[in-house]
């Protein structure tokens, strides 16, 4: 250990324990529950992706890598405490357990990835599955744990701040959600178009695969319940998983099923497909997975406009995205009272490029007025640049703020 490295995190993990005891993180947790539990709210806010790379304090001092790892959660959320939205700060950091999977990925086959010579640049990739016999390399996934390599973990971090903070190891499987959702490793598998080709060309091989991914992630989830890995920290809704109707997040609790947490999914990548394919090819294959679980939120980046009506399949669906491209008018109309409505605005218009808080405001209140009666929380989300601006984020909420307590 370097003597220097435990201090700087000591010194952090103190400040960090101090703003999890501030009162607002109960008023928060309150609030999370009412609103996910269809109880009347004003609309909740979440600042879930804030350009951390271009600020100052994302600076990292630590000198071993995986001291590096909890420096900067540490220090993001003590940057993330000024924003002042409705976010939850919980009094406990976790360690993944080390779970045994292929090196190459977690389906045993590599996506090699191009990426452009722009910093943070877009990226192609070569999907292995070239031909239909290739769906014989693909690895039949087990829930497996590492037990010596996953104590060593938690062993390391508690030797440091153990005693300042509880410390979690999350031993759920790793199949969830980018490895869960099928659509996100199927694509890298097949790649985005041929997968889309696929459903002309060759629709009873991609049932084939899609059978096989399910049975697999499905098998890795029964597994993991069988062996008491999943927790109350096993939570997932993109936003804040409280509900009435689900026991809160909790570190190092006892073993729990599936139908007591929170599940998230979705599938950015059928945002082309229509509704009739997307349910035959993706949905349907995604329902097994989620129909364990307490409660569902669905849905990302993808435009799911004119795919609600098919996601009413969904048994325990609780919350839905509404992506910057989607129509928010038109979701709302469908979603009514029915489901929490996730907006997400364009984090272009909102933060990133040329910050101009009439156009916020006027943007706000538009698709705000558009939800009507809707149980709405609003997160702004997949933040790239504020341009370098400390204060942006934090102008934005209180942009948002003033918008809410207007309307």
């Amino acid at each position: 250990m370097q003597p220097d490295d435990i201090s700087i995190l000591r010194e952090l993990t103190a400040r960090y324990v101090e703003i999890c005891h501030d009162p607002v993180n109960d008023e928060r947790r309150a609030l999370w529950r009412k609103h996910n539990s269809l109880k009347r709210t004003p609309p909740l806010i979440y600042v879930r992706a804030f350009a951390w790379q271009e600020m100052p304090e994302s600076q990292l001092q630590c000198k071993d890598p995986f001291f590096r790892h909890y420096e900067d959660e540490l220090r993001q959320n003590l940057f993330r405490y000024t924003f002042k939205d409705d976010f939850i700060f919980e009094p406990w950091l976790t360690v993944p357990a080390a779970r045994e999977v292929p090196e190459a990925g977690v389906w045993g086959l590599a996506s090699p990835k191009m990426h452009s010579e722009e910093l943070r640049g877009s990226f192609v990739w070569d999907a292995p599955l070239k031909t239909e016999a290739d769906i014989a390399r693909l690895h039949s996934p087990h829930h497996v744990i590492d037990e010596a390599a996953s104590e060593q973990r938690l062993t390391k971090l508690h030797d440091a701040i153990g005693d300042l903070i509880t410390l979690h190891i999350d031993r759920g499987p790793i199949y969830r959600m980018w490895n869960g959702d099928i659509s996100t490793q199927l694509a890298y598998l097949r790649g985005l178009e041929q997968m889309m080709w696929d459903m002309m060309d060759r629709p009873a091989w991609l049932h084939r695969l899609l059978a096989f991914m399910r049975d697999g992630i499905l098998r890795t989830h029964e597994e993991a319940e069988a062996a008491g890995d999943w927790s109350l920290a096993e939570h997932q809704n993109q936003a804040m998983p409280y509900a009435e109707e689900l026991a809160d997040p909790a570190p190092a609790s006892r073993p729990v099923t599936r139908k007591q947490l929170w599940y998230f999914t979705a599938a950015q990548e059928t945002t082309a497909i229509g509704p009739k394919h997307f349910d035959e090819f993706m949905l349907q294959y995604q329902l097994p997975i989620m129909r364990p679980f307490g409660l569902v939120a669905y849905g990302c980046c993808e435009d799911l406009t004119r795919k609600i009506d098919v996601l009413r399949q969904i048994p325990n669906l609780r919350r839905l995205a509404v992506s910057p491209m989607a129509n928010v008018a038109k979701c709302a109309a469908q979603i009514g009272q029915d489901y929490v409505l996730s907006y997400r605005p364009s984090p272009s218009e909102m933060v990133g490029y040329g910050f101009k808080p009439d156009r916020v405001r006027e943007m706000l209140t538009r698709d705000l007025e558009a939800c009507g009666d809707c149980h709405v929380d609003i997160t702004l989300k997949d933040v790239e640049t504020v341009q370098g601006d400390p204060d942006r984020v934090r102008r934005w909420v209180d942009i948002t703020r003033e918008v809410i307590r207007d309307a």
